[in-house]
């Protein structure tokens, strides 16, 4: 299904969303990937980060990474039709928490990238009925399939960001 396939768009994860065109779920995941990160880039900038209370660019990825599995838990359990409410997480003690300045680029790109390969696999599982089923987390509902598109559309994000503010930093 496509990025047009989404019945109602949903609040605050829209600014993801709306940074992907209108192609299917599969390949908006495939083409925005951990490979869209410019590893070299990563490493000349290190543990710097731009501003202060700001994450590393190691943080970010492992941002990344925590958040397509909470996603991927979340997809799975509206896919499975369970309409328990999910609370959301908080993203910055899971930042704290991760130690990911102790790990190497290479180390986080890969588990990034193995991570971002399950997300392929449990999608691919979903059929139409599946994908547009909705769920509540975060006080937010949302479907399936935009949960899909947040993830392909978080990584574009933060891509962005890394470009725009961390890039001088090297």
């Amino acid at each position: 299904m496509k990025k047009s396939d989404i019945k109602i768009m949903p609040m605050y994860f829209e600014k993801y969303i709306e940074l992907i065109e209108d192609i299917e779920l599969t390949d908006a995941l495939s083409k925005f990937s951990p490979d869209i990160l410019d590893k070299e880039m990563l490493k000349n900038i290190g543990d710097k980060v731009y501003a202060p209370d700001k994450w590393s660019v190691k943080e970010i990825i492992q941002h990344l990474i925590d958040s397509e599995r909470v996603f991927n838990y979340r997809s799975l359990r509206f896919a499975r039709n369970d309409k328990t409410i999910l609370p959301g997480y908080e993203e910055n003690e899971f930042a704290i928490q991760s130690k990911a300045n102790k790990r190497s680029i290479d180390d986080l790109l890969n588990e990034y990238k193995t991570a971002r390969k399950s997300t392929i696999d449990l999608f691919k599982s979903f059929d139409d009925t599946m994908l547009q089923r909705e769920g509540n987390c975060f006080s937010k509902d949302i479907s399936v399939l935009a949960l899909g598109f947040v993830m392909a559309g978080h990584l574009l994000h933060h891509s962005n960001v890394i470009k725009e503010k961390y890039m001088n930093l090297k």
